[in-house]
């Protein structure tokens, strides 16, 4: 009787399958797949820069290729728009902290319309360049760096679109937003890839 009375072995605190993961890192889960997400897509990005670099650095070839141009001032205008685009998101951000959803609201839909008018510009400027990728080495690389980063935007439009709609119907909180901080820190890539890449491929 008494050997039944004595409990057995992990008793009342019985787990189930393979041990729980050891969590070291304050990082969360969320927040660490996307800036693993985001170190993937800069060796993306390496690959691109580094045929740029074999093109006007090892064969000294002109950039941009003979007879083009490249759009300087209106790639400029369309990096203070972006760049905007990264300061109303930082409102956004700050504001929902405070439980400002008005805040969050504009900060995000705002964010959303700059990211959108930033691809429109692009697009209207492969229309009228003057050059196709099939052109020559150079227009390749213009188009394959602009482009990667094109595609990027949509993305980042698609989750700034979810994240709009969720904040219109009040989804986020001062206790709740990593919602809002991961898509957030995508766009903030975003951001700063274009920077390097304008600066790489219209001013150097």
């Amino acid at each position: 009787m008494e050997a039944a009375a004595l409990p057995t072995p992990g008793h009342g605190h019985e787990h189930h399958g393979p041990p729980e993961a050891h969590r070291s890192s304050r990082v969360d889960p969320q927040t660490l797949g996307m800036l693993l997400f985001i170190i993937s897509e800069i060796m993306v990005f390496g690959a691109f820069f580094t045929a740029y670099f074999f093109i006007r650095v090892v064969n000294g070839d002109h950039w941009p290729a003979e007879g083009t141009e490249l759009p300087k001032l209106v790639a400029g205008i369309n990096t203070l728009i972006l760049v905007s685009s990264s300061v109303t998101l930082h409102w956004a951000e700050t504001s929902i902290k405070k439980d400002n959803h008005f805040g969050l609201r504009a900060g995000i839909l705002t964010t959303f319309l700059l990211g959108a008018t930033f691809l429109f510009i692009q697009i209207n400027e492969y229309v009228h360049i003057g050059f196709a990728p099939h052109d020559h080495a150079q227009g390749s690389v213009f188009y394959g760096l602009t482009g990667l980063h094109g595609a990027h935007v949509c993305v980042g439009l698609i989750l700034l679109g979810i994240v709009t709609t969720r904040a219109f119907r009040g989804h986020y909180s001062s206790t709740a937003h990593r919602g809002v901080e991961v898509p957030g820190i995508y766009w903030h890539f975003v951001d700063v890839m274009w920077i390097v890449v304008y600066l790489t491929v219209y001013i150097l």
